[in-house]
């Protein structure tokens, strides 16, 4: 299989990269059962993680690591899960993509991968305060598609409140790739943020406040 990634976007990205701070661990999962993209999405982590010795990966199977992918709360394939890794230690703030993160969603790969590396979410102090207090679990599913100029700041702005409490998942989800699911909680635009498995739905990519105004109401 040709580069998915060319020598004009791998300097880019590097130049990037420049601003990484802490290690990362991209953990893959793949399936040899009805996983169109999973080839091309291990590919795409692979190449990514070449560009920077801050990133590592590891490569696991749904159903032959299936203890590893619960530890994760990994369900479909192709995922990636972004770790904070510190030595041997590895740990999971939330962070995931069902899919491959490609087109416009490239962008949502790279700038999570800057969050994780920093270990900052970058949200206001009232967010801050509001989601690390949190003592329920809270999900956050955001549904695009590649060719969404918008979806990546709901992507980002998603996992930036999953790294405030470990109770707090946030998941990028290819809509065309599961598109049951996407039938399921009615996305019909991206995008479509669906929180708390579909108690709540936020439409287009709203403020970080519009967003957490409808966590509360769900968690009130």
């Amino acid at each position: 299989m040709s580069a998915l990634l060319n020598e004009e976007i791998k300097q880019q990205v590097s130049e990037v990269f420049a601003q990484l701070k802490e290690p990362v661990q991209i953990l893959f999962f793949g399936s040899r059962q009805n996983c169109d993209y999973c080839p091309e999405t291990r590919q795409l982590a692979e190449e990514v993680a070449a560009l920077s010795d801050k990133i590592s990966l590891g490569i696991y199977d749904l159903q032959e690591d299936a203890e590893i992918a619960r530890q994760y709360q990994v369900d479909k394939a192709p995922a990636l899960v972004l770790a904070a890794r510190d030595g041997e230690t590895v740990t999971d703030l939330g962070v995931s993509f069902s899919g491959i993160p490609a087109g416009h969603e490239f962008t949502s790969l790279i700038q999570s991968l800057l969050l994780v590396s920093h270990r900052d979410s970058g949200l206001s102090e009232a967010s801050r305060t509001f989601l690390k207090n949190l003592d329920r679990p809270l999900r956050l599913q955001v549904f695009v598609t590649p060719t969404c100029p918008y979806c990546p700041r709901a992507v980002v702005l998603a996992h930036s409140m999953a790294m405030e409490n470990p109770l707090i998942r946030a998941e990028m989800i290819e809509a065309t790739e599961f598109p049951e699911l996407a039938d399921r909680h009615g996305v019909h635009g991206v995008p479509h943020t669906a929180i708390n498995d579909g108690q709540a739905h936020v439409i287009g990519a709203v403020p970080e406040a519009d967003l957490l105004a409808e966590i509360r109401k769900v968690l009130a």
